[in-house]
């Protein structure tokens, strides 16, 4: 099913509760638009800032803090039949919160979403050029940090953007903490666990390779097991700032019962 448009009454007439995590390079704003046009569907929306993010945030963390924080956020808000958004990175942290508070969680929704096996980096799901690539921009950083460099940002994450609007998207990136992209994940867990599961895959998105061997979808997406597929138009960061009504449409469409 390509380009799903879920009139805005049939989301009104099923609302839900969705709990948005955000990815690598954004912080918690990156959800700003996305949340309001849920909320104007009549959904509830929560998007949680998590460790190493946020306005002067500490950049040391480990993977188990953003899990955390995260958790944490879920247990203090009391909340229960929710569906769980991760988007690119935020795919390993759903992995995670997930195998914390499985019975909390209604449906797990991958947005062009990493999928880490047992045992694995998340680095290790990127090509091995672009590994190394990471890696160097990290440890010539004072912090063990990945700032991107525009050129890059440009064209593999907003592909579909003209150059201004790359270069006002860019303004809001921020420099990303590399510690947890490298750490091995026990998921072992995760994998064991029968919570209902979707991925949502827009089709231009370049961050990945558009080849079986490394892409968001079918080699990525395929690691869940049975899923519902959903799939969009757009690139990895554009449809959050630019198109929220039509992101959240999608990710309605993949979160409902």
């Amino acid at each position: 099913m390509n380009d799903l448009n879920y009139s805005y009454a049939y989301a009104r007439s099923q609302p839900m509760t969705f709990v948005l995590i955000h990815g690598s390079w954004a912080n918690a704003g990156f959800w700003n638009g996305t949340a309001a046009a849920l909320r104007q569907m009549g959904h509830t929306v929560h998007a949680p800032e998590y460790a190493g993010h946020g306005p002067n945030a500490n950049k040391d963390v480990t993977h188990a803090d953003i899990t955390k924080s995260v958790v944490d956020y879920i247990l203090a808000h009391q909340l229960r039949d929710f569906v769980l958004v991760g988007h690119s990175f935020g795919g390993s942290v759903i992995q995670k919160v997930a195998e914390q508070v499985p019975d909390r969680i209604k449906r797990l929704v991958f947005w062009d979403a990493f999928v880490v096996n047992d045992g694995e980096a998340l680095i290790d799901n990127v090509p091995p050029q672009a590994q190394k690539f990471f890696l160097e921009l990290a440890n010539n950083s004072k912090d063990f940090t990945i700032t991107l460099p525009f050129s890059y940002f440009r064209d593999a994450f907003v592909n579909t953007a003209d150059y201004h609007t790359a270069q006002q998207l860019y303004k809001l990136t921020i420099s990303e903490p590399a510690k947890p992209l490298v750490e091995k994940l026990d998921l072992k867990k995760f994998f064991s666990l029968n919570i209902p599961k979707s991925y949502l895959y827009l089709t231009e998105d370049n961050v990945l390779p558009q080849n079986e061997a490394y892409s968001w979808h079918p080699h990525l997406s395929g690691r869940l097991g049975q899923f519902r597929l959903i799939k969009g138009h757009g690139d990895h960061f554009v449809p959050a700032y630019h198109q929220p009504a039509k992101l959240a449409q999608l990710i309605v469409a993949a979160g409902r019962d």
